[in-house]
Order: structure tokens, then C-alpha cells, then sequence
């Protein structure tokens, strides 16, 4: 049976189960749940500039093949930052906007971007693809946090595509065993400043919790909710997810959601930190507090981390973006990537050119990160 490939205005007219068949459970950021809660809580539409035009391979009535996209009207949201490109392409008289983009919105996390059945091949599938993203009409298409295979792969059938570089820091289990095994593969130095750190969280009279699966409730949520909007009003914004986002997550996908929650004296929470969580990776999303405490960031948003993938036999701990103090505490510098497919000749010639710059700085800051790390060189 031929294959037919369609443009999906929302998540809703999508079959569930069907995507959740492609998706898998390993990363929950394309499970239709995540995917659908963006979409139905308007944090994701035309309004807010995200207009979805997901892609999606059909056999008859079969879904054999999806990827998320969506029109963009700006470049928020994203992570992977372009507004030089799109100011430089403005003053040349063109409109840069809408885009097409395929990511995860307001989730800089690597991970699946493109779902196939095991039946489907993958050359076919990225050839109907490519085709119909460059009929578009439209200045560009961006990919971001691919996983490496999936970049290779987009590459080797469209040439014009270009790989962006960029670097954040993730912890491994290197066979630890514990948290006090981890801590035995730092330096002394790094070691005691560690213990230190989480001391002093102790002596501010805050105890942490961590809450998963049905443990966590709305008024749990509720609370989450005010402290991850001060985080935002400390930089003058609001955030982008409303607390409806966050009821629906815990609605649809409960067992995805790690909450780490700091309480007062009083066995009040005063700050907290909602992850979800894969079959082998933590993913750290959210943080907030409505005190000021020394080194409570580092604790509820690394060590807390960290000592949940030991006890579930996570391998990885993605803890979010930037941040070169996690170097310290243990997360190795990880090399992330965007693939840009930009129209106009011209204008891709004059970004490759940056792009080629670029990476030769990204590639000598990942190495001197590698340099930072906290643990022991065996001898």
C-alpha cells in the first residue's frame, strides 16, 4: 500500500494510541500526552505564534509516521537562538517569518523527533518529508535537539541541510552505585565542598522531599506553579506554560512527573523542582522558590537529581540548559545539535560561513569544559 504524507492542525486529530505506538516510552516529551496538554491549554497556537502543522506519514488508515512542526512567528520558545538570521534577512528585504519548525516547544531536551514504524523505511520516509517541507513556500525549516543519529541521517538525504553545534552539561552513571559512590570518584576538594553545600541547606532548617507518580496532588501542583513563576518575574517575564499545562500533565501522565519539593520548619514547601522522567533519562524542568536559601538551587535541582537516577537505575540526567557551575558539581559537557534548512542560496552560504566559526569556538569550550570536571584522573 502507497504512502501518503498530511499536514495535522492539532494533536487532538490524532489518534492517541496511535502515535503512543510510535512514541514509545523512553522520552516523554513526543508522547501525545505532552504534546496535546501544549496544544489544548493554548500555550501552543496561532495566538501565542506556535501554529501546529504536524507531519505525519500515513499507509490507508495506518499512522506510520509523525513529526511535530509548527509555523512560527518568532523565535521564542526554542532554545537554539536565530534572531541574528532572521534581523540579517529582514534588512535585506525579506520576511524570515513564519518558519517551519520541528521541535519540542519550550523543551531544549535531545531526544526523537522523527516516529516510524519499524516497517517504514526511513530514506523513503525523510525523502517525503524533505519534499514536502521545501514545498512549503516558506524561508527555512529548523530542527532542533535531534538525536545524533537522526541529524546524520537528514543529512546524508538532504544535503542543503546545516548542523549547529551546542553544549550543555549532563550527569552519567558511571557505575556509582550511590550517591556516596559518585561523590567517592570526585577529588577530595570537590568532594567536601559538595557534602558542604548540601549541609548548608540542612542548617536553613529545610528538609527535601521528593513526591512522583500519584504521590502528587493539585495543591502540590498549585504550589510548584507559584514558585516556577517567580523564577520568571525575577527576569521580568512571565513563563510561557499557564498552571492548566500542569494539571493536564498530572491528569495524563502522572508517572512521568518527579516533583522535589524543600520544606520549612513547619513542613510547609517554600520551593520546588518538577522533572519528568524516561525509561533511562531524568529530565529536569522546572524550578522555583519563595526563599532565599543558601545552596538550594544545587540541591533540589542537581543532588536531588542525582540521587533519583542512582535509586531508579537511571542512567542520565538532563537537569536543563546553560549553567557552567554544573561542571563542578559533576554534569560532563554533551554536545546537542540543530539541523537549518534556509531557501535562498545565498542566504545559506552566509550562514554556513558563521556556522563554520561557530563550531570551531563550540568545540574548544567543550574541551576546556572537559578539563573542569570534578573527578578523580586515575593515575
Amino acid at each position: 500500500m502507497s504512502l501518503d504524507i498530511r499536514d495535522i492542525g492539532a494533536m487532538a486529530d490524532i489518534d492517541a494510541q496511535q502515535w503512543n505506538a510510535l512514541a514509545g516510552s523512553d522520552y516523554p516529551f513526543i508522547r501525545h500526552e505532552f504534546l496535546n496538554a501544549l496544544e489544548v491549554t493554548g500555550a501552543v497556537c496561532a495566538r501565542t505564534g506556535w501554529t501546529p502543522h504536524h507531519l505525519t506519514i500515513w499507509q490507508g488508515d495506518r499512522l506510520v509516521g509523525a513529526m511535530p512542526r509548527y509555523l512560527k512567528d518568532h523565535s521564542w520558545g526554542e532554545y537554539v537562538f536565530d534572531w541574528q538570521w532572521a534581523d540579517a534577512w529582514e534588512r535585506a528585504g525579506g520576511e524570515y517569518y513564519p518558519k517551519q519548525l520541528s521541535a519540542i516547544p519550550f523543551t531544549p531536551a535531545t531526544g526523537p523527533r522523527l516516529l516510524l514504524s519499524s516497517d517504514i523505511d526511513t530514506d523513503d520516509a525523510l525523502t517525503m518529508m524533505a519534499e514536502h517541507l521545501e514545498s512549503a513556500g516558506l524561508v527555512s525549516w529548523h530542527l532542533l535537539f535531534p538525536e545524533a543519529e537522526l541529524a546524520q541521517h537528514w543529512r546524508r538525504r538532504w544535503p542543503d541541510l546545516l548542523e549547529r553545534s551546542g553544549m550543555q552539561y549532563h550527569w552519567f552513571d558511571r557505575d556509582y552505585g550511590d550517591f556516596e559512590g559518585f561523590l567517592a570518584a570526585m577529588t577530595s576538594k570537590r568532594r567536601k565542598e559538595v557534602r558542604r553545600e548540601r549541609r548548608r541547606v540542612a542548617e536553613e532548617g529545610l528538609v527535601m522531599r521528593r513526591l512522583t507518580g500519584r504521590e502528587i496532588d493539585r495543591t502540590a501542583i498549585k504550589h510548584f506553579y507559584r514558585c516556577y513563576q517567580i523564577t520568571y518575574l525575577e527576569h521580568g517575564q512571565r513563563g510561557y506554560l499557564d498552571i492548566d499545562f500542569f494539571y493536564q500533565l498530572l491528569e495524563d501522565m502522572p508517572d512521568a512527573l518527579v516533583l522535589i519539593q524543600a520544606l520549612d520548619d513547619t513542613s510547609r514547601p517554600v520551593a520546588a523542582a518538577l522533572c519528568l522522567r524516561g525509561s533511562t533519562t531524568l529530565y529536569g524542568r522546572y524550578w522555583g522558590s519563595e526563599v532565599e536559601a543558601s545552596c538550594l538551587h544545587f540541591e533540589a535541582c542537581y543532588y536531588q537529581g542525582i540521587e533519583y537516577c542512582l535509586a531508579s537505575n537511571l542512567s542520565r540526567f538532563d537537569p536543563g540548559t546553560q549553567g557552567e557551575h554544573k561542571i563542578a558539581r559533576g554534569f560532563e559537557p554533551t554536545a546537542t545539535r540543530s539541523l537549518h534548512w534556509l531557501a535562498h542560496d545565498g542566504f545559506r552560504d552566509a550562514v554556513a560561513e558563521f556556522l563554520g566559526r561557530e563550531e570551531v569556538v563550540m568545540q574548544q569550550m567543550r574541551l576546556e569544559a572537559a578539563t573542569m570536571l570534578p573527578f578523580r584522573r586515575e593515575t
